[in-house]
């Protein structure tokens, strides 16, 4: 063979490997549907690793509350029956993490783990991480906003929606309504760009499955009410008054959210014991319907009912 065609089949071959995108799987769905133990049984079955896709695990000592995983801490990180976990325990509860921080972090946690030719695996209810995480987008860098936030708290959930309904329409409209964190940070984004925020194109670097753990709403509701007993008698009370003991103000804690939120109002005395059970009850299973409205919106999830209709998803995915 001559050089010259030496040189066309290389650069051939160098630009059909440019064109093969990296495959990743997304395992998704609403609090309680089982998606933590679903990631953990495609990664053993397929050599995966997982980067956990909660805004609310990233902070250390929010373990119960949260619902990670029983960690086991190694020297080359954290893991849950022998598989590796990214993105869990990066930061402490007292200090801002913005999805911006999360995509620089779970995009080299990507990279890491294509490198030891496994397979990531992103699983988490957070959709906003998710699409962080697996799509280009380019937030605005725009630091924290300390005077601006102060004002921005003291307005209601609702008001902070209609404030950035006026300032970008289109933008309010993707947003979660409910969520006081993401809101308030898009209001100090476009105040301090004094522009709307930049459309979320949808490309992305990756080849993704996204899978969907689908619950009749029935079960899910039954699901989120036996788990949160079950929180409550592992000691989440209790890891919420070691969070406030060890710094971390009842404002933030409220603003995490909730089971924060109201066992932060229980230990002031705000609320009764049976108020807090109650409210918790209702407060988690209306987040877990916003979570599947989110989702819905996407028609590339495909949700599945059993392991083995994931297996199979998976399984043929890697093939073609």
């Amino acid at each position: 063979m001559s050089a010259s065609k030496n040189r066309q089949t290389k650069n051939s071959s160098s630009l059909k490997n440019e064109l093969i995108k990296p495959k990743i799987v997304v395992i998704l769905g609403p609090n309680a549907s089982g998606k933590s133990d679903l990631a953990v049984e495609i990664a053993k079955k397929f050599n995966g690793e997982i980067i956990s896709a909660d805004s609310r695990q990233v902070y250390k000592g929010m373990d119960i509350g949260t619902g990670k995983v029983p960690i086991e801490k190694r020297k080359d990180g954290l893991y849950y029956q022998g598989i590796r976990h990214y993105l869990i325990d990066v930061v402490s509860p007292k200090k801002i993490f913005t999805v911006t921080d999360y995509q620089k972090l779970a995009k080299m946690a990507v990279k890491e783990i294509l490198q030891k030719g496994k397979l990531p695996i992103i699983c988490g209810g957070t959709g906003f991480y998710i699409d962080a995480l697996i799509y280009e987008y380019q937030f605005p860098n725009v630091k924290p906003q300390p005077e601006l936030r102060k004002k921005l708290e003291k307005l209601s959930t609702e008001k902070l929606f209609e404030k950035l309904k006026k300032l970008d329409p289109r933008y309010a409209q993707k947003i979660d309504p409910h969520n006081r964190r993401r809101l308030i940070r898009a209001i100090e984004i476009i105040t301090t760009l004094k522009k709307p925020m930049p459309p979320l194109i949808k490309n992305s670097p990756y080849e993704i499955l996204k899978i969907g753990v689908f619950r009749p709403p029935k079960e899910l509701k039954k699901r989120i009410e036996k788990r949160l007993i079950k929180r409550i008698n592992e000691g989440m009370i209790e890891e919420v008054k070691k969070l406030h003991q060890n710094g971390v103000s009842y404002k933030r804690l409220y603003n995490f959210g909730l089971e924060y939120r109201y066992i932060s109002l229980y230990l002031q005395k705000k609320i009764s014991y049976e108020a807090l059970i109650e409210q918790l009850k209702t407060k988690i299973w209306q987040y877990a319907r916003r979570q599947m409205i989110w989702f819905k919106k996407d028609k590339d999830i495909k949700w599945i009912k059993s392991k083995t209709a994931a297996f199979k998803l998976v399984k043929k995915f890697l093939k073609n």
